[in-house]
């Protein structure tokens, strides 16, 4: 069998007719249609949809169905590929050995993620992403291993990408939207420090010393209680360096 690979992470087909969206839940769209899809095939496609390229059907048949034989986890992958075949058969492509999406599926994971490495990898001077993209969480009621490692995967690449383009609308002299972005990036992960510091510098950016204290207080309070600790010596320097000003 020839594999043709999925189309490039990120590119969105105005004219897909096939569209699966996993950040903040799972949606399959057919034809404009969101469709009701059985538990087995949802996870039969976010975990191909996790992993763009052909992946073995052992492989597949061994992490969604950790806790089975070998047998028994293979007899369940085609159980789940007969209903995903009858559910739509556009969804799938598969031979003896290997298994993926179809070509030309549009994948909302793929976007985000390749929005996020433009951001961190990209011409400085060439940058284009909604916050709201970036801020989103990967089947967030879904607890099965591989879910978990993608998830955290995803966050971490997404709060990098955040605070980078928070600083980067703030070279740009877009105060509101650094802003905006930076507090994607503390909603995010509400302990994370450099987060913090880069809404403190949007805050400060548009004159705001009062908003710019509150956010270093309020997350004083918050490490305080979770964790016990104190804001690094560079972020009190920062605070330090406000009051001179």
């Amino acid at each position: 069998m020839t594999v043709t690979t999925l189309s490039p992470p990120g590119r969105t087909d105005p004219g897909a007719t096939v569209r699966l969206r996993l950040i903040e839940g799972f949606e399959l769209e057919v034809d404009g249609e969101v469709m009701d899809a059985p538990l087995a095939t949802q996870r039969l496609l976010a975990f191909l949809a996790l992993h763009p390229r052909p992946v073995h059907r052992n492989y597949v048949a061994g992490s969604l169905w950790l806790d089975k034989s070998d047998g028994r986890a293979t007899s369940n992958l085609r159980s789940a590929l007969w209903r995903a075949h009858q559910f739509a058969d556009r969804l799938i492509r598969s031979n003896r050995t290997h298994i993926r999406l179809a070509e030309g599926i549009y994948v909302d994971v793929a976007e985000v993620d390749a929005a996020a490495r433009r951001l961190l990898f990209g011409p400085a001077d060439e940058f284009t992403a909604d916050a709201k993209l970036l801020g989103g969480q990967l089947l967030p009621d879904w607890y099965d291993e591989w879910v978990l490692v993608e998830r955290e995967r995803l966050r971490q690449l997404c709060l990098n990408a955040l605070e980078r383009l928070s600083c980067r609308w703030l070279e740009q002299g877009e105060i509101a939207l650094a802003i905006d972005a930076a507090f994607a990036a503390v909603a995010g992960e509400p302990l994370r420090e450099s987060a913090h510091r880069v809404l403190v510098a949007a805050h400060l950016a548009a004159g705001n010393l009062g908003e710019a204290v509150r956010q270093y207080e309020q997350y004083q309070r918050l490490l305080r209680d979770a964790l016990d600790l104190e804001p690094s010596a560079a972020f009190k320097r920062q605070v330090a360096l406000m009051y001179q000003h």
